[in-house]
């Protein structure tokens, strides 16, 4: 017999960027795990360097970033750490992206503009990512762009049990934003017992970013509070326009649930002066103190994002921590 065995433990290493470290300790110490000391700065031109202070061939490796603003800055970090655990003979290496940045460019609306949604697929399956696993894209679709496996992870299960332990006791309705999100509305309503649906409608203007021209309210919503979930706020005004659409509909009240909390300018003012009653959010993206106000209240998604570690480092099922829709 020739050849040489040898049998060899799993051995799951966690890497975290400079973007939101907060988060990526959460999910360590939910793990049981450390972080690997990362040596990690920009020389003078601003180019960055990456180095990991320890060993990490063989190794299941799990990159996490949250490319929040400067987006592109953060981005380019995570592509360079991917690149070095593939040099450095990491054994599989799967990219945590709490929010995938471009991910609202997913298709082309006109003519010679780009898909950069799929531009990130291809940047981090070239630098040698394996696997990506994400929270609350999007669009659905993007998990076509990645050449790989992706795991899709929703934040409504804490959300939704939020607003349930919260609000539980009153005439709820759930909203949508627009009608290319009633599928997630329908989760949210069987997760709080059946509730009624409705949605907005709404024209945006193609070429101005950020800024819908009208709303209107399809579904019964009189006297109810109303749930508006959404993925994300930017600068928050298509969820206050729709926020004070069912409210001149005659809702009873309004909180609004979204996962990613961006909050830019002048997102803050609208929400404090806007008609809901609470904002809920997930710190897939950090949330600076300036940025914190009343209304405000920001869950952790680190045990969701820890949990689907564990099960894809355990070869488990990602699918049965959302009942087989993820």
């Amino acid at each position: 017999m020739t050849g040489y065995k040898k049998t060899t433990e799993k051995n799951l290493m966690l890497f975290s960027g400079r973007a939101h470290p907060e988060l990526a300790e959460e999910v360590a110490e939910d793990l049981g795990s450390g972080l690997v000391p990362t040596s990690a700065y920009e020389f003078a031109n601003s180019e960055i360097y990456i180095r990991y202070e320890e060993s990490v061939r063989g190794c299941d490796a799990f990159v996490i970033q949250s490319h929040t603003a400067p987006v592109n800055e953060w981005i380019m970090e995570h592509l360079i750490m991917v690149d070095a655990l593939k040099r450095a003979s990491a054994k599989r290496i799967t990219v945590v992206l709490p929010f995938y940045g471009y991910a609202r460019q997913d298709k082309k609306h006109r003519g010679r503009e780009p898909i950069s949604a799929r531009l990130m697929a291809d940047l981090f399956k070239t630098a040698g990512a394996d696997r990506l696993i994400t929270v609350d894209l999007h669009a659905d679709q993007i998990q076509g762009f990645f050449d790989g496996p992706v795991d899709h992870l929703m934040a409504l299960p804490i959300l939704a049990d939020h607003v349930k332990d919260k609000y539980g006791d009153q005439r709820l309705a759930v909203v949508s934003p627009d009608a290319g999100r009633i599928k997630v509305a329908e989760r949210w309503s069987a997760r709080l017992g059946g509730v009624p649906l409705a949605f907005i409608h709404k024209t945006r203007r193609e070429d101005r970013p950020n800024e819908t021209v009208a709303n209107r309210v399809v579904g019964q919503v009189d006297g109810r509070m109303c749930v508006l979930v959404d993925d994300m706020i930017d600068t928050g005004g298509t969820i206050v326009k729709a926020a004070e659409a069912l409210m001149a509909d005659g809702a009873a009240g309004v909180i609004i649930a979204a996962t990613h909390a961006i909050l830019s300018d002048p997102a803050v003012d609208r929400l404090k002066n806007s008609p809901a009653t609470e904002i809920i959010v997930t710190n897939t993206l950090p949330l600076a103190p300036e940025r914190e106000f009343d209304k405000l209240t920001c869950l952790s998604i680190a045990p969701l994002i820890s949990r689907a570690i564990k099960e894809v480092f355990e070869d488990g099922s990602v699918t049965s921590m959302f009942d087989g829709h993820a």
